[in-house]
């Protein structure tokens, strides 16, 4: 596992994590890993079908018709 040495950082940036450690019940080292994991995991992409599937159905197509095409959604009488 690699080493990462963060120099510079602001005494209260330092003080803030330490403080969200001990919330955690962490050191400060886990706390930075699990920001760091966290803050850099990306969600899995879905595909152009799933993202399709996920929309809700919102009406029929004659719903979604331009205006003009209105007069051929007319039912003929």
């Amino acid at each position: 596992m690699a080493d990462l040495l963060v120099r510079g950082v602001d005494e209260a940036l330092v003080r803030k994590l330490k403080e969200r450690a001990a919330a955690h019940g962490r050191s400060a080292e886990a706390e930075h890993r699990e920001i760091l994991a966290s803050a850099l995991k990306r969600p899995r992409r879905r595909s152009f079908a799933e993202v399709l599937a996920s929309m809700p159905d919102v009406g029929i197509d004659a719903d979604f018709a331009r205006i003009e095409d209105e007069e051929k959604l007319r039912p003929c009488t």
